[in-house]
């Protein structure tokens, strides 16, 4: 791999072991975020040394917010270094974060330039601490979800955010999600219905729900929370291909093929693009033999 390689981010994710959720969450908090050119966007090779210093590091028990705020003062204080997590070393005593640059260790937040004494590196594992905020949590759950080995940890990370916050939709979707694979649709649907209770006109919440109330043969209830989906997002591929399924089964067929046809029109050449044009094209057959 070079410097000048472009990786997408499912490469990211396949490479350092991490999911989507992550690194969505890593650029809403400006710790790495994708590079854009003509609508695509990518990570190059220096992102990806700094995704993987974040993932060590949140691993290890640093929260996300004293990683933003590290960053943050050490892009005051050392103008030159335009990409810190690539450019220099981060490392951690176990309580800060700090920077090494040559022989001098630096804590960024303060400013004060510490003893350059062998730490540990964060070699223990994550320590619980008993008030991590919201985010930190998240963090934590996000980072035990990339591998499932350890989603019953995820489970109990997302609850321990939800506890700080009963408002965090993230969270709450996140942690349905888990349950919905697991085949646990009463609990699924529990945590979806929770996340709209917290923001009712999130098209991803009534998805997500209206899905699970399609698994457990609720039919009607599940159209009504897939039309609040497409609604409130039209463009939203899913919703659309997840109704015209649930409109089928209802036997509501003109409307399952007005969900068909914004399907394909939204993703002409995906994966269920092919089955969808397969049940216009029955729905044409039937149509001429009445």
């Amino acid at each position: 791999m070079g410097a000048t390689d472009k990786f997408s981010p499912e490469d990211v994710q396949r490479i350092i072991g991490l999911t989507r959720k992550q690194l969505d969450q890593w650029d809403r908090l400006q710790l790495v975020s994708p590079q854009e050119e003509q609508g695509t966007r990518y990570y190059d090779f220096r992102d990806l040394i700094g995704l993987r210093t974040i993932k060590q590091l949140l691993e290890k028990g640093v929260s996300a917010n004293h990683l933003q705020r590290a960053l943050s003062a050490l892009n005051e204080k050392l103008s030159q270094v335009k990409i810190p997590l690539s450019q220099l070393r981060i490392l951690s005593d176990g309580k800060h974060v700090l920077v090494e640059q040559g022989t001098a260790r630096l804590e960024p937040v303060s400013g004060q330039f510490v003893l350059n004494f062998e730490t540990r590196e964060l070699a223990e594992g994550i320590r619980f601490i008993a008030n991590r905020s919201a985010e930190d949590w998240l963090a934590v759950a996000l980072s035990h979800e990339a591998d499932s080995k350890t989603k019953s940890q995820a489970i109990e990370a997302y609850d321990r955010c939800v506890a700080v916050d009963p408002q965090n939709v993230n969270a709450l979707l996140n942690c349905g999600t888990l349950y919905y694979e697991d085949g646990n649709f009463e609990k699924a649907a529990d945590y979806f219905q929770r996340a709209l209770a917290a923001q009712q006109e999130n098209p991803l919440a009534h998805f997500n729900l209206g899905s699970v109330l399609e698994e457990i043969g609720k039919l009607e209830e599940a159209r009504r929370h897939l039309r609040q989906a497409v609604l409130l997002d039209p463009d939203y591929s899913d919703a659309h291909y997840n109704l015209a399924f649930v409109c089928e089964k209802l036997r509501a067929f003109s409307e399952a093929r007005e969900h068909w046809r914004v399907y394909i029109h939204l993703d002409p050449v995906g994966p269920w693009s092919t089955y969808a044009r397969q049940r216009l094209a029955a729905f044409q057959v039937a149509k001429s033999a009445n």
